[in-house]
């Protein structure tokens, strides 16, 4: 029989799980190996969970029971065991069996004639089988069965089975639930005094809601245990001061931890007792006690002993601070393998390893197991980085900033937590409102974008992406291999909502603004304070950024806080801006020396007028005035009711829009002008606020202030408002996400049946790339017409091409280095008889080479228009992209291509056109007529649904597509088909093993 070193063993079907409660198991295929582990985990089971299982009392398993559960063909018998430090805590079985519920064995042979025997004929395998689980009483209630269920269905999918019948007893509530809340189709009945249930195997939308709800409640669970630790050992502690450990255990008391605190150091003799005043042991196992995270500060040779130590004693979560893992080479790649493997098989998560540590700032716990110093105040913000270096960047530049922290994670080589359990945990963190990421690989970007789209609906995510451009894996970084670019990737992620800024400074004013401010209603942006330059530049930075700024308001250089506060209280009351931007610079005293000022009295100022106006966001922009930007991100508070009704002073904010395009400063428009000039002419005035009077007395109630982010340059604050435009837009638009195209004319049968024949019945697993017809037919069974190209090996077969099409027509070069390169002269246009056509042949061959090499085709002539190029491909990581560009070298050379993912909705198809850079061409530039987008539009929408129908169809290219004002026409086309690639995301839940 098989034993896992078989080869017939099959290995792909172990896998890494994480539970309800957060840990993981390891769940794989049980072997002639296991007896004893069996009976061992037999004999922890009560004698209930007996019975439920065998509908009778069986205290213990046969010797014939052990081999037959024991003993598995894995095609018509297959048992499989979740496990935790080696040893079974469930499992779960199937046995193939026909329509009478009898196992489904055929006979190897049929009786013939005169006492012969001869092979029998291949029979239809029996689609059905029993199925029936076991698991232990301690592991109850942590989703063990429900995880097994959707691997053994995996499996069972995979062995040609499509339904699975159980017998469950009624008094076995727990069982039934988990059948009942799987979500697949399923029947039952009462027979013979229990419960029969069949499932249906094949997976629904309800089933695939229900796998992904447990992953998020399981991921988001094994983090919280990670964060909110009632006691943490630091394993590592030194005897002298300084080092990792002892760093690390100071930071922990310096935070004010308020769960339990142990030193682990294995060199303690018995006389110390105490390390900085916590209790000190030489193992965990001397501790005698619980404890929930470990900090591992000790040199990589001794972390399996110290994660062995912490495995057996049941500690839940780990983080490693060593280094020389993958970071440093092959072998170090291994001991990362072994790390994770060892950590996982205890059921214990891990951060690290080559991490900087986890900071908790919840007043119920306050935990700083990190080697920063200096702890980041409570606050709204998660932060995840990949990098050390770039957390303690990010926590000095947050903490200079006055901006507070909910949680921190440097994860380093991130062999097992990741990017995407940290989304999982701040979707429903009450404590968190932004999200901000430091990425350096993607693991599963299908995933990722997955989950980073349901995040972003709920609260921004801004994230900032490091080696985009190495063109390698950064070293420690173990993740699948893409072929996709990074640039289809930003766009993917911008597609899901997710906030991508270029730099880590970026990521910091991005985050400061969005939890400290409202997010706008719209891009136009009042400006005003008291330098007319700087106003202007940031007027200009808005235009950039493609918001709609407000004519700037200069309160010039002898403005008071009063007059901000007047100035910027009338702004936000304004009905026509959606955000206002205060510029401030020091102002100009008595004495006309330059004061910097009190900033902490313009921040009250700022910030009572936030407080009493309708909630909108509000930027500084501030030059060397002192204290300003500390006070305005003092902590919110509630600003003073006793708001005069008639504020001094008044100074509306203009609310006179600016036509797009307009120059701010040729021409010289009203607002350049001094703000008694503006007063003169009747500019500037709010509607609210008759000319030359006082504002309205009946302000908005005071609200709760907030933080208002301040900034040192306008292009910075802009740049942050911007993103929160576009954000807000797209959390707007996501409410409807619009509808995957439908239509009559598409033979989706017909098209399966075709890519069958054409793959045949052992098709290459590198696939292969159809021919032109063939091409063409399975296009046109998705209402996809190619215009026929016919060849012209020489000039009279050219002619003979040309009757039959009918002229005029194209001479085209097929040779790959000029394909779809017309600036290099390989395309010849409108060739209206029989004699321009043998001059163009002749001019071509003489030109760039001989028929042979040129392969030139003869294709009839269509309405000019714009040239564009449709793409849509698989990749096994990211999934099927949808692509959308103009032809030609200029568009390739810029990079000029907008993404989605497939399925796209028509609202997508609409986007993939507006995104491009060169979109102005079709939609009437400089005269020009725009061209039939609505028909681009629904071509977008039928490749997307040709490849999402049929997974088959890994690539797919129609260039050029001429777009005229009246329709379109698709004069090439490659189409590429290949065995249906896996989809991960629609498996039973894994943690990566990579």
């Amino acid at each position: 029989m098989t034993t896992a070193s078989d080869p017939a063993y099959p290995a792909h079907w172990e896998a890494d799980v994480v539970l309800r409660d957060g840990g993981t198991a390891r769940i794989r295929p049980i072997t002639t190996e296991d007896a004893e582990r069996l009976v061992s985990f037999y004999e922890l089971v009560s004698d209930e969970s007996k019975y439920y299982r065998f509908f009778a009392p069986y205290p213990r398993l046969s010797a014939k029971d052990v081999h037959r559960f024991t003993h598995h063909d894995y095609v018509d018998r297959v048992g499989l065991a979740a496990t935790v430090g080696g040893e079974f805590i469930a499992t779960v079985r199937y046995d193939r069996i026909n329509a009478q519920g009898r196992p489904a064995r055929p006979s190897p042979t049929t009786a013939l004639a005169g006492g012969r025997f001869a092979p029998a004929p291949p029979a239809a395998p029996a689609d059905e089988a029993e199925v029936a689980f076991l698991v232990q009483d301690a592991h109850q209630g942590r989703g063990v069965a429900s995880t097994l269920l959707e691997h053994i269905a995996a499996v069972a999918r995979e062995r040609g089975i499509r339904r699975f019948a159980a017998e469950v007893l009624p008094a076995n509530s727990k069982m039934i639930k988990v059948f009942t809340d799987a979500g697949y189709q399923q029947k039952r009945s009462f027979e013979d005094g229990s419960v029969h249930l069949t499932l249906d195997l094949e997976p629904t939308a309800e089933s695939l809601a229900v796998q992904r709800a447990r992953e998020h409640r399981a991921e988001a669970r094994s983090v919280q245990r990670l964060l909110t630790p009632g006691s943490v050992a630091v394993i590592g502690t030194g005897r002298a001061p300084g080092g990792v450990g002892r760093t690390v255990l100071r930071n922990l008391l310096g935070a004010g931890f308020t769960g339990r605190t142990y030193a682990v150091n294995k060199a303690l003799g018995p006389e110390q007792r105490e390390l900085d005043g916590v209790p000190a042991f030489p193992s965990v196992a001397a501790i005698g006690e619980p404890v929930d995270l470990a900090i591992v500060a000790v040199p990589a040779e001794r972390v399996p002993e110290a994660v062995a130590d912490c495995g057996e004693h049941g500690v839940q979560s780990l983080v490693v601070l060593a280094a020389d893992y993958a970071e440093s080479g092959p072998d170090g790649r291994e001991r990362q393998r072994a790390l994770v493997r060892q950590a996982r098989s205890y059921g214990m998560r891990l951060i690290g390893p080559n991490a900087f540590g986890i900071i908790n700032t919840a007043a119920g716990v306050r935990l700083n197991a990190s080697l920063a110093p200096e702890p980041p105040a409570p606050g709204r913000i998660g932060l995840f980085t990949q990098s050390g270096a770039i957390g303690i960047a990010l926590l000095s530049g947050l903490y200079r900033r006055g901006a507070g922290l909910s949680t921190f994670i440097s994860s380093g080589n991130r062999a097992d937590l990741s990017g995407n359990d940290f989304l999982q945990y701040w979707y429903e963190d009450p404590a968190t409102d932004v999200v901000l990421l430091y990425l350096e690989s993607i693991g599963n970007p299908r995933k990722f974008t997955r989950l980073a789209r349901r995040t972003a609906a709920a609260k921004p995510v801004v994230v900032v992406k490091g080696a985009r451009h190495s063109g390698a894996t950064p070293p420690g970084h173990a993740v699948p291999v893409t072929r996709v670019p990074d640039a289809t990737v930003s766009a993917l992620l911008r597609q899901a909502g997710v906030i991508l800024v270029g730099t880590v400074t970026e990521l910091v004013d991005a985050g400061l603004l969005l939890a400290g401010q409202p997010l706008p209603a719209g891009p136009r942006v009042a400006i005003l304070g008291n330098s007319e330059s700087l106003g202007l530049l940031t007027y200009d930075a808005c235009l950039t950024e493609g918001l709609r700024p407000l004519r700037p308001l200069d309160l010039t250089t002898g403005a008071t806080p009063a007059d901000f506060r007047t100035a910027l209280a009338a702004a936000l009351a304004d009905d026509a801006c959606d955000a206002v931007v205060v510029t401030a610079i020091p102002w100009v005293g008595e004495n006309g020396a330059m004061e910097s000022g009190d900033g902490q009295v313009l921040a009250d100022a700022l910030r009572e007028a936030a407080a009493a106006a309708p909630a909108k966001p509000v930027a500084v922009v501030h030059v060397e005035i002192g204290g300003l930007a500390e006070a305005l991100s003092a902590a919110a508070r509630t600003v003073n009711r006793g708001v005069p009704q008639t504020l001094p002073n008044p100074v509306p904010a203009s609310i006179d829009p600016v036509p797009p395009g307009t120059n701010p400063v040729s021409g010289g428009p009203p607002w350049t002008k001094s703000l008694g000039e503006r007063e003169e002419r009747g500019l500037g005035q709010s509607p609210s606020t008759p000319t030359g009077g006082q504002p309205k007395s009946d302000l908005p109630e005071p609200r709760e202030a907030t933080r208002i982010p301040a900034y040192p340059a306008a292009e910075r604050a802009v740049r942050a408002l911007a993103e929160a435009v576009r954000y807000a837009r797209w959390r707007r638009e996501a409410a409807d996400p619009g509808k995957v195209g439908e239509y009559d004319d598409i033979d989706e049968a017909g098209a399966a049946a075709l890519i069958e024949r054409l793959l045949g019945p052992a098709p290459d697993p590198r696939g292969l790339t159809l021919t032109a017809p063939d091409a063409g037919e399975l296009l046109g069974r998705y209402g996809i017409p190619v215009r026929p190209t016919l060849p012209a090996p020489d000039p009279d077969r050219a002619v003979e091409a040309a009757r039959r099409l009918g002229y005029p027509v194209a001479l085209k070069t097929t040779a790959p280095h000029l394909r779809h390169r017309p600036d290099l002269g390989g395309v010849r246009l409108d060739l209206a008889d029989e004699r321009q056509l043998a001059r163009a042949y002749a001019e071509l061959t003489a030109t760039l080479g001989k028929p042979e090499e040129l392969a030139p085709v003869v294709q009839a002539m269509v309405p000019r228009g714009v040239d564009t190029v449709v793409r849509a491909s698989i990749d096994s990581a990211v999934g099927a992209v949808l692509s959308f560009g103009l032809a030609g070298a200029a568009s390739e050379l810029l990079a000029d291509t907008s993404h989605r993912l497939i399925p796209a909705t028509d609202r997508d198809a609409a986007e993939l056109l507006r995104s491009i850079r060169t979109a102005p061409l079709l939609f009437g530039w400089r005269g020009s007529a725009p061209v039939d987008t609505a028909a681009l539009e629904e071509l977008l929408l039928r490749v997307s649904r040709l490849v999402d129908d049929h997974p088959e169809v890994v690539a797919v290219g129609l260039e050029p597509v001429i777009v005229a004002q009246h329709g379109l026409s698709v004069l090439g086309a490659t189409v590429r088909l290949a065995p249906a690639p896996p989809r991960t995301d629609l498996g039973p839940r894994r943690l990566p093993s990579y």
